[in-house]
Formats: structure tokens, C-alpha cells, sequence
């Protein structure tokens, strides 16, 4: 019966926050459907003067709206120790924490809000709190899961150095798959990494198999047959990679200018005009680009070093290479 109540009780909290989003959304849309020119002159330079909350017409100075709510602080800042003093608010939502970061938590540090030791007689009861605090926030086995794979999400991303926008998005592609309960019968690891893998794809900053394999403790074999797996239940319409999404990466670990990059893409564009791109890896194709555009713009780089920062052999990139040289007529000299 209590189980039951709770879910009543974050049924209604789970609606009543919607109530609010869609109330602020529709405030949103009437404060942006404000007139955007002065219906006297026809001037369209307006101007808010947040002082007396006026919309003003600078050519002919006629007051056209009054009365704007200001939905900023009531209080000022002259730095980000004082903003992040005097901040109520808390961390935006994010999908990379199981509860989205609704959740509270309690501070490791034993002081109140004013910044005060708490003291020895109040501890154990503060310690008891922390304890039921983080049992209260994984309630099933659900969330339990999500938890697992978010943090797991979370360590490989960092151990790949990508950015936000990905771990975002392989949180809700993980999220979708458990909805779909396409998390039972495999590993938490292997889903997890190859959500990641799809991420990456969707926000064209690929990363190669052997790149995820090596971050997460499953098989190439085992995150490339998830990853299929997943993205035919899901739906995820992913076009093959191309290798201009590779150049940056590369020249950036080669430690090459811009001039080289700029060359190696238009080295890659005739390429794929001429389809000699199909078929072939990409990143191969763009580490044979790379060489080419090194050793025509003076920063010479060796078969060797390119291949060790994109991950292919040295054999590849000759056998690349040569086929560019000759179908697209560059002459390279050694």
C-alpha cells in the first residue's frame, strides 16, 4: 500500500510539474508575440527600458507597451562567487542522471546553511539522513539500471573527451532502449557503449569502434552487434560516416594548420565527387587526405605518425594514398 501511495504521490508531482512547464511555455509564446514595430511610425527600433518595464519606440518615442514583468533576480552580482551565492535555483535538467536532477541531495559537509560546524549531539542523525537519502533515490530496479548505465555513459564519454551534446543524446537513446525493453538479456556495458557509439554518429563526431571497445569492458564484436541491434529497434536512420568528420581530430593530433586541413578537405571533396570514397574506411581515406595535403603545403608528417593518431596501418594509408594520387592527378614528390 505505501509503495502504491508513492507512486500516486509522484504521479502528481510528475503532472503538476508539466502544468508548470506548459504555463511557462505559453507565457513564452504571448511575451514573444509582441509587436516588433512602432504602430505610429512604422520604426521598428524598440527598445525595453527595464527601469520603468516600458516598450519604447526609439524614432518617434511613443510608449507601446508598459507594465513587463521581470522574471530576472531581484538581487545583483558583480562576480560568480556572488551569483553562486545568492542563486536559489539549482542545476538544469539533465537525461544523464537517472532522475534527471530533480532530486536533492544532501551535503557531505556537516554544516548548515549558514555555513556553521553541525554539532556532535545532531551528526548521527544528519548521517542517518545522507544513508536514507541515496537509498530513496533509487526506488526500482529501473532506475537502478539507469543509474549503472548513465554513470557508465558518463565515464566513458570523459575518457573519450567528448562534449555535453553527446552525452545527452546517448542518455536518451539508452532511455528510449530501456522504454523498449531492449536492455534485457544483454549487458548493461555493451548497450551503454554502443548508444555512445550511435551518439557520436548522430552528432558527427564519430568514433571508431576500437575506440569505444577500448574505454568500456566489452568486445568490438559485442558493442558492433548491440549497436545494429539497436539501431534497427529504435529506428535510428544513421548515415554512413564520412571522412571529412575525421579531419579536424587528425589534424589536431598532428599538430597541423589550418592551411593543411582546408587542402585535405578539398582533397576529400574531389574524392567523393569522384566516388572514390565508397566502399573504403573512412578513416583511412581521410589519414591518406592528410598525408597528401601535409607533404603539398611543407609540414611533411610520415606514414608512421599518421597512422598512429587515426588508428589505421601504415599499409593502408599507402595503399589510399596512391589511389588519390592517380585517379585525382597529384603529383607528390618524396
Amino acid at each position: 500500500m505505501q509503495e502504491i501511495e508513492k507512486l500516486k504521490v509522484l504521479q502528481s508531482q510528475r503532472e503538476s510539474f508539466k502544468s508548470r512547464t506548459k504555463q511557462r511555455e505559453q507565457e513564452k509564446n504571448a511575451e514573444s508575440q509582441t509587436e516588433t514595430t512602432c504602430p505610429e511610425c512604422g520604426g521598428r527600433q524598440l527598445t525595453h527600458d527595464r527601469e520603468r518595464a516600458e516598450l519604447v519606440c526609439q524614432s518617434c518615442g511613443l510608449v507601446i507597451d508598459d507594465e513587463f514583468i521581470d522574471r530576472g533576480p531581484e538581487w545583483r552580482a558583480f562576480d560568480t562567487d556572488q551569483r553562486n551565492k545568492r542563486a536559489r535555483t539549482g542545476a538544469p535538467m539533465t537525461l544523464t542522471i537517472h532522475d534527471k536532477g530533480l532530486s536533492t541531495m544532501i551535503d557531505w559537509r556537516n554544516k548548515d546553511s549558514f555555513g556553521r560546524s553541525i554539532s556532535s549531539k545532531n551528526r548521527a542523525q544528519l548521517y542517518r539522513l545522507r544513508k536514507w537519502q541515496r537509498r530513496i533515490r533509487v526506488s526500482n530496479a529501473t532506475e537502478r539500471n539507469l543509474a549503472f548505465a548513465l554513470s557508465e555513459l558518463d565515464r566513458m564519454a570523459s575518457a573519450l573527451g567528448l562534449p555535453r551534446n553527446i552525452r545527452e543524446t546517448a542518455a536518451m537513446v539508452y532511455r528510449d532502449a530501456v522504454d523498449k525493453n531492449l536492455i534485457r538479456g544483454r549487458s548493461i556495458e555493451g548497450v551503454g557503449a554502443a548508444t555512445l557509439y550511435a551518439a557520436c554518429r548522430q552528432c558527427s563526431v564519430p568514433r571508431t569502434l576500437d575506440e569505444i571497445a577500448e574505454v568500456s569492458r566489452v568486445s568490438r564484436k559485442e558493442i558492433g552487434r548491440t549497436y545494429r541491434f539497436v539501431s534497427r529497434e529504435l529506428g535510428l536512420r544513421l548515415l554512413p560516416t564520412s571522412p571529412l568528420d575525421y579531419v579536424p581530430r587528425f589534424c589536431s593530433g598532428l599538430t597541423l594548420h589550418g592551411e593543411v586541413q582546408s587542402r585535405t578537405i578539398e582533397i576529400l571533396r574531389q574524392a567523393s565527387e569522384r566516388e572514390l570514397t565508397s566502399g573504403r574506411g573512412p578513416t583511412g581515406v581521410a589519414a591518406a587526405a592528410i598525408y597528401i595535403a601535409s607533404i603539398l603545403s611543407g609540414e611533411r608528417r610520415t606514414q608512421r605518425e599518421v597512422a598512429e593518431v587515426s588508428g589505421v596501418t601504415e599499409v593502408t594509408i599507402r595503399n589510399r594514398y596512391k589511389e588519390l594520387a592517380e585517379k585525382l592527378d597529384i603529383e607528390i614528390i618524396l
